[in-house]
């Protein structure tokens, strides 16, 4: 099985509503939850009670349409406002994401590095020293998983900070942003992901839902071709749409039935009598 490390802060964890967006489901892609492989559900992180709509779910489901009857693994752990320097090497945020990606190592292939981080580190001249305080973060994480080959996948800053909420104070986006781009090369291979043109939640500072579904689309966008993505990409809409086109099998409609049911949606009459049916085809 081939899996994904997913790493950084609270817009790669998710904050979209995930009232916004159709559920993605997919028997092929799965989570790694209580050192077990799972299947994917949203939200795919639990850093936070508040967690949501990340850009996960619409890389692995694009991911499963390249490669049909394959099994892709996420592994989650990226956290919400955590600032570059609390991925150290030596910090536990970092032994934390080691520890999971060398237990998936077990039965998977990890066989791509997702990152975004930046808005903690956006005020304050923080960017002075940002670009080399990113490759020795990245390359030790690589280093210590024997990933020096793996694509390292980098999303920028969305262009929405800076102006309400609580991304107000992140004025400083665009010199992060600018680091990140002048560290590309040196943490080869590697490539950067837009983040111009998303949404924001109310907030200010979090992706929305429907952004984050195209936000992974560029982040696949980059692992299948291995170059940077610079901008939004051509029929985004019609692109995520697709990602829904997804005919439910039996298992996946089984476990819709059943987080109706724990979620007070309908009876465990109902619950029964739909899932009869769908025992039926």
């Amino acid at each position: 099985m081939k899996s994904i490390l997913l790493v950084g802060q609270s817009n790669m964890a998710g904050r979209g509503f995930l009232n916004e967006v159709p559920t993605i489901l997919n028997d092929h892609l799965k989570m790694l939850r209580n050192g077990r492989w799972q299947l994917m559900t949203e939200p795919i992180h639990f850093d936070r009670e508040v967690a949501g709509v990340g850009p996960a779910a619409s890389f692995a489901q694009a991911w499963s349409a390249d490669h049909p009857g394959e099994d892709l693994g996420l592994i989650p752990c990226a956290e919400g406002g955590s600032a570059l320097a609390e991925w150290s090497p030596d910090g536990p945020l970092m032994r934390h994401a080691i520890s999971e990606a060398r237990f998936a190592q077990e039965t998977s292939e990890i066989v791509a590095i997702l990152w975004h981080q930046g808005e903690s580190d956006s005020l304050n001249q923080q960017y002075v020293d940002y670009q080399d305080r990113l490759v020795t973060t990245l390359t030790h994480l690589r280093t210590s998983l024997a990933l020096e080959n793996v694509p390292l996948i980098m999303g920028t800053l969305p262009d929405f900070l800076g102006k309400s909420g609580f991304g107000q104070s992140a004025t400083e986006y665009p010199q992060i942003n600018r680091e990140m781009t002048a560290a590309v090369p040196r943490l080869a291979p590697a490539y950067l992901v837009s983040g111009a043109d998303l949404t924001a939640n109310p907030d200010g500072i979090h992706i929305n839902a429907s952004s984050q579904r195209k936000f992974g689309l560029r982040y696949y966008q980059a692992f299948h071709d291995q170059q940077s993505v610079p901008d939004s990409l051509p029929d985004e809409d019609t692109r995520v749409a697709a990602l829904y086109d997804h005919p439910t099998t039996a298992s996946e409609r089984q476990y819709l039935l059943s987080k109706r049911l724990v979620t007070g949606q309908i009876t465990f009459a109902t619950f029964m009598a739909e899932f009869a049916a769908a025992q039926k085809g």
